[in-house]
């Protein structure tokens, strides 16, 4: 049995509520990553990823100086334990359809994260089961279109007029 704590990668940066979400958007930009986790102290708080900062920050038209992570970030994170079964992470990250889990102690601290990457590379001998979760993670969603933008533009980014794309 492969446990997460063989896998996972420690010394994540993780950032506080109150800093901005040009701060994180930088951070991410430096790390090349697409999340960070979000701490009080030690103990996790939630999660903000580059989609949050993007769809919450700035498709709201919120000033990147001014909005807090917390205006932003998720609340409701599902996380792992360093002694869970790779097998059951890569059920629950399939079911949720998400690519990484913050990694906490019994005290809910931030102990490191654990990514499709991470399995993938750290535990080969599993490829087949991180095959199917990515599968099952990356399976297409319906976008919702209720509330559209004028910049939703014509179905396919093409211009509806001359049936050519936009340049």
């Amino acid at each position: 049995m492969t446990t997460v704590s063989q896998v996972m990668t420690r010394g994540v940066r993780s950032m506080r509520a109150s800093d901005n979400i040009m701060a994180a958007a930088q951070a991410m930009e430096e790390l090349n990553v697409g999340v960070i986790p979000v701490c009080e102290g030690d103990k996790l708080i939630g999660m903000v990823t580059d989609r949050d900062i993007i769809v919450r920050g700035v498709a709201q038209e919120r000033d990147a100086k001014t909005t807090r992570l917390s205006d932003v970030m998720s609340t409701h994170v599902r996380t792992a334990h360093e002694n869970d079964d790779i097998d059951k992470i890569l059920n629950e990250m399939g079911a949720s359809q998400i690519r990484r889990l913050p990694v906490v102690d019994d005290q809910e601290r931030l102990i490191g994260i654990v990514s499709l990457g991470d399995i993938a590379v750290k535990n080969p001998q599993d490829g087949s089961d991180v095959g199917m979760s990515l599968g099952d993670i990356s399976s297409p969603a319906q976008p919702d279109r209720s509330h559209q933008s004028q910049a939703s533009g014509a179905a396919g980014g093409g211009d509806s007029s001359s049936g050519q794309p936009r340049r």
